[in-house]
């Protein structure tokens, strides 16, 4: 018996299959029977263990899931990020106005000091 690793091109995955060699009576050829036994993570080496459909086995001393999925969860971070975006934009609308009334104010006030320098000139 040994272990034999096998890489997906499509996905990149590493995957480790424990074969067991026999040979064909019929064919006159040596075969294999292999079990999947997981796949390995690229960041640590190790051998992930699954149950055999590529789906890691399910821990009995892990925590349960809340009650929401895991599509709910992302729904209501994504609604959560939308209302601080708005809240954002509003305030930049508000900050924008403030700005062009200022600019406005300048832009006045320099007109009325070119008129006034204009007149003194003549």
């Amino acid at each position: 018996m040994g272990y034999v690793k096998c890489r997906d091109k499509r996905t990149g995955i590493t995957y480790v299959y424990e074969s067991q060699s026999y040979w064909d009576k019929e064919k006159q050829q040596p075969r294999a029977h292999r079990k999947l036994i997981g796949k390995i993570d690229e960041k640590t080496g190790e051998i992930i263990p699954t149950d055999g459909r590529g789906r890691h086995r399910k821990d009995q001393n892990a925590p349960k899931k809340e009650d929401t999925t895991l599509d709910e969860q992302e729904s209501i971070q994504a609604k959560k990020r939308i209302r601080e975006l708005e809240l954002m934009v509003n305030q930049l609308q508000k900050e924008n106005q403030e700005l062009k009334k200022s600019r406005e104010s300048i832009l006045h006030a320099l007109q009325k000091i070119t008129e006034q320098y204009g007149q003194d000139q003549k």
